[in-house]
């Protein structure tokens, strides 16, 4: 590690150090009906929950909490519906966000790939992608998303890091790695390894933003590169991720490359397993569907790209399969060019009504879908232990949904409400690690007109030293070339 990237990773723990002290104060919730996601499922109508040291330390009657805690801060959520923190399993958090809604959607995977995402990349600094980072954490709080697995950022993880800190989010960070030769970026196995490592060991456990292991897939990784980020990930003991098949374009690669399908490849190469997240997975086989579900290897299910970019999930994808079989699925968003949002109710809302329109059975239900968005997608990628429910013990990641919305009256199945009828604009509270970081729906970490600004600007210079022109499909005109125009 350099003397400035040691610098760097002093900081990173300065700021841990900083997040986690004046937590031990106790915060209590009161009065809402909570959806615990524990093994029972139940929902504690009425409820208060008790939070300290960032931590849930107790759920009960407000009467009962009061005495145990006196003088303790209270947070009124009388009426409401309190829910676990969502878990976004493979959400990319730099350059697009920069570039949101300005790559065409009518151009093919591989145009978008490298006449736009690879310049791009190509010239963002870490500035921009710490401030893209922060966006998308503002923008995933205030739609309920607790936690963010970002699965791939090519050049600046620990400014990645400083932007998820800096808006109050959980989130896992890596840095990309690909080892194919002639690839943009890419570098050899073991240069490529060692910066995983550096990145990892420079987010150490303990802190709400920690590092993993990720690299690109697809075909852009040698067998070297494989296994040894597998056997990285063993002896670091974090998790891992990379992409394959939500197209059809990797099955043709692997079949030439290797005379098997990507998922059996990994197979063979014993790189398969609990801490693995496979993002995408879409496009499977009979017998790699055995392989992940004997395997405990997880799928991120990102439904909102696979329909943005056409990449045929209506007519290959077996996620809601993979759940019925005990297989460990997760939801994602993608990125702001792809999922568009990231908002892991709509991703839900997505998975299930695909799945539905299949009339395939046994359906996937809401209440399925709303687990891989809280419990079974914190276990799929290692987080099930931390968050994803609400239980004594566990981390503080909670959301407070404000039902006085017209979309809660009247309230339904609660499940089925939660999915289908679409509630994330009404997320009214969020906590993450017991830190209020959005109060009566503003955020309160980050000066959102300040970052609005920023991203602005920032996007601006991106676009001009990449030299792209974006495309726009309407004619704009001032106000007074429009009256000109009327009057001829």
């Amino acid at each position: 590690m350099t003397a400035g990237q040691a610098g760097q990773a002093g900081q990173v723990e300065q700021a841990e150090q900083a997040e986690r002290a004046g937590r031990d104060d106790v915060l209590l919730i009161v009065g809402g009906d909570v959806v615990t996601m524990s093994p029972r499922r139940e929902v504690v109508t009425g409820a208060t929950v008790a939070v300290t040291g960032g931590r849930i330390a107790a759920i009960g009657p407000a009467v009962t909490l009061r005495k145990d805690f006196p003088g303790a801060a209270e947070l009124d959520a009388s009426g409401c519906v309190v829910i676990p923190g969502l878990i976004n399993a493979h959400q990319h958090t730099t350059t697009d966000p920069l570039v949101r809604s300005m790559i065409p959607e009518d151009i093919d995977s591989q145009e978008a790939i490298f006449d736009w995402a690879v310049p791009l990349h190509g010239q963002v600094t870490g500035d921009d992608d710490e401030l893209s980072a922060t966006l998308t954490a503002v923008e995933s709080l205030l739609r309920g998303v607790t936690t963010i697995l970002e699965p791939g950022t090519v050049a600046h993880p620990l400014r990645v890091a400083a932007g998820l800190r800096a808006a109050g989010i959980r989130g896992r960070v890596g840095r990309w790695g690909w080892d194919v030769p002639g690839a943009p970026h890419a570098l050899p196995a073991a240069e490529t390894l060692a910066l995983q490592e550096e990145t990892v060991r420079a987010l150490p456990p303990g802190g709400t933003v920690t590092g993993w292991v990720t690299l690109v897939g697809h075909d852009l990784a040698s067998d070297e590169l494989f296994t040894g980020a597998a056997e990285l990930a063993e002896r670091l003991d974090v998790g891992l991720t990379w992409h394959i098949s939500p197209g059809e374009a990797d099955v043709h690669a692997y079949a030439r490359r290797a005379g098997r399908r990507p998922v059996l490849h990994f197979e063979q190469l014993g790189v398969l397993g609990p801490r693995l997240v496979l993002g995408h997975a879409v496009w499977l086989d009979d017998a790699e569907l055995d392989a992940l579900v004997e395997t405990r290897t997880a799928v991120a299910s990102c439904p909102g790209a696979y329909l943005r970019l056409g990449q045929g999930y209506t007519r290959a994808g077996r996620h809601a399969e993979l759940v019925h079989r005990g297989g460990r699925v997760a939801l994602g968003c993608d990125s702001h060019n792809a999922g568009d949002v990231p908002d892991l109710l709509r991703a839900a809302w997505l998975l299930t009504a695909l799945e539905r329109d299949r009339d395939v059975r046994p359906v996937l239900r809401a209440d399925q879908a709303f687990a891989l968005a809280t419990i079974d997608g914190a276990a799929a990628v290692g987080l099930g232990d931390l968050v994803g429910s609400i239980e004594v013990g566990k981390a503080a990641d909670l959301v407070i949904l404000d039902t006085g919305d017209p979309v809660w009256a009247p309230r339904g199945d609660l499940a089925t409400h939660l999915v289908w009828g679409a509630p994330s604009h009404t997320v009214r509270d969020v906590l993450v690690d017991g830190q209020v970081v959005v109060r009566d729906h503003q955020i309160t970490t980050v000066d959102l007109e300040a970052l609005s600004e920023e991203a602005e600007a920032r996007s601006a210079a991106l676009l001009r030293r990449t030299g792209i022109d974006v495309p726009h499909r309407w004619q704009a005109l001032s106000a007074e070339e429009y009256l000109q125009g009327v009057r001829g």
